[in-house]
C-alpha cells in the first residue's frame, strides 16, 4: 500500500504541466491528497513496527526529521524555481521525487500475520487512553493552523523568519523528545508539551513586535515537537502491532482536524477581537483538553514495550 500511496503522489504531479484546467488541477490535487494520506499513515506505522520498542521514541524522532527537513527546504525552493523557470519543472520534480521512493519499497518488510484483528478507527476513538493523547496533540496542531494562516498577517515581514524558526525547533526537539521519552517515559512529556505550546502562542499576543513573533514561535515549536512525538509514542504503546496503522490514522486525523478547526476558529475570533487578543484567547483555549483529565496519560505501556524496556535496562 505504501507503494500505491507514493504512486498516487507522483503520477498526478507529472500530469499537471499538460494543462492549466481547473478541473484537472482539482482532480490531481485530490488524488495526491489521497496518496499523501496513505504515505504518512503507513510511514509512521512502519517505523513503529521495525524499530525496537525500547527505542520507538527516538525512531519516530528521526522519522520526524526525515519528514520535516524536506518540507522546510522544498517549499521555498519550489517557490524560487517557479519564479526562475516556471511551474512545469516544479511539478516534474515533485512527481519524480515521490516516484523515486518506489525504489526502496521492495526492501521494506512485508505485512506480518497478526494474532488478533486490528482496532477499528471508531473503536480507537472510544478508548479514552487513545483519545486523550490525540486531543492534546490536536490542540497543539490547532495552533499550527493558526500561525501558518494568520501570523503573516499579524506580524508582517517577521513572520517568515518566525515560521522558519518554529520549523527548525520542532524538528530538532522531536528527536530529543524521542530519546528522552525512551528513557523516562513519553507520557510525562504530553502535558508539558501542551503547556509550552500554549505559552508560545500567548507570547504572540504581543505582535506585531518582531521579537515577540520570533520568541513565541520558537517556544511554540519546542512544545509542538514535544507533544507531537510523545503523543504518537504513547498511543502506539497502548495497542498491539496489528493496530499501529489505526493509531497512526487517529494521530493524523487529530493533526488535520486541529489545523483546520484552529485556523477557521481563530479567523472568526480575530475579526471580533483583533490579533493580539485572539492569540491570547487561543492560548487559553489550547489548554481545554486538560479538562478531560490526565489520568489516561499515565496508563502503563503495553506488556511488549514494558518487557523490552526492562531487558534493555
Amino acid at each position: 500500500m505504501l507503494g500505491g500511496g507514493l504512486a498516487l503522489l507522483g503520477v498526478p504531479a507529472l500530469v499537471l504541466p499538460l494543462s492549466g484546467s481547473p478541473a484537472l488541477i482539482l482532480a490531481a490535487c485530490a488524488v495526491r491528497g489521497a496518496g499523501f494520506a496513505v504515505a504518512v499513515v503507513l510511514g509512521a506505522a512502519l517505523v513503529a513496527s521495525v524499530v525496537p520498542p525500547e527505542r520507538r521514541g527516538e525512531g519516530l524522532g528521526v522519522y520526524g526529521i526525515a519528514c520535516g527537513i524536506p518540507a522546510m527546504v522544498a517549499l521555498p525552493m519550489g517557490l524560487w524555481l517557479s519564479d526562475a523557470a516556471g511551474y512545469a519543472p516544479v511539478f516534474v520534480l515533485a512527481g519524480a521525487s515521490a516516484l523515486a521512493g518506489l525504489a526502496a519499497v521492495r526492501e521494506l518488510p512485508g505485512r506480518r500475520p497478526a494474532p488478533e484483528p486490528p482496532l477499528g478507527i471508531v473503536a480507537a476513538v472510544r478508548r479514552r487512553d487513545l483519545l486523550v493523547p490525540a486531543l492534546l496533540f490536536g490542540a497543539t496542531a490547532a495552533a499550527t493552523g493558526i500561525t501558518a494562516t494568520f501570523l503573516p498577517l499579524a506580524a508582517g515581514g517577521a513572520a517568515a523568519w518566525a515560521l522558519l524558526a518554529q520549523g527548525l525547533t520542532t524538528t530538532s526537539v522531536r528527536w530529543w523528545a524521542g530519546r528522552a521519552g525512551d528513557r523516562h517515559g513519553a507520557a510525562r512529556q504530553l502535558v508539558p508539551g501542551l503547556v509550552v505550546s500554549a505559552g508560545g502562542i500567548a507570547v504572540l499576543a504581543l505582535v506585531p513586535s518582531p521579537a515577540a513573533a520570533l520568541a513565541g514561535m520558537v517556544v511554540f515549536g519546542a512544545g509542538f515537537g514535544l507533544a507531537g512525538n510523545a503523543s504518537m509514542v504513547v498511543m502506539l504503546d497502548r495497542v498491539p502491532a496489528a493496530s499501529y496503522g489505526t493509531v497512526s490514522a487517529l494521530w493524523n486525523i487529530a493533526y488535520d482536524a486541529g489545523i483546520g478547526l484552529g485556523a477557521a476558529g481563530f479567523g472568526l475570533l480575530a475579526v471580533r477581537t483583533g490579533y493580539p487578543a485572539a492569540f491570547g484567547l487561543a492560548a487559553a483555549l489550547m489548554l481545554l483538553p486538560l479538562v478531560a483529565g490526565t489520568g489516561a496519560l499515565t496508563r502503563p505501556a503495553s506488556p511488549a514495550r514494558s518487557a523490552a524496556a526492562a531487558a534493555s535496562a
